[in-house]
């Protein structure tokens, strides 16, 4: 298995259209259900990443630009 490392160079083919999608996912929840939503998604998302290496290296990059 080769080693995986964080891609951070974009690579989103829609950004704008993600953004939107996003946003309207959100539309209509209240503070406690988008959160909950975001929470899912984060799940969903580090399920399909799949390499606990990468994730580390995505949660060290989320905090590094907080």
């Amino acid at each position: 298995m080769s080693e995986q490392h964080l891609i951070t160079t974009p690579r989103l083919e829609a950004p704008d259209d993600f953004y939107e999608a996003l946003i309207d996912a959100h539309r209509g929840l209240d503070a406690a259900q988008s959160q909950a939503l975001n929470a899912r998604l984060v799940l969903l998302l580090a399920n399909h990443i799949g390499s606990l290496a990468v994730l580390r290296e995505a949660l060290q990059a989320a905090r590094d630009a907080a």
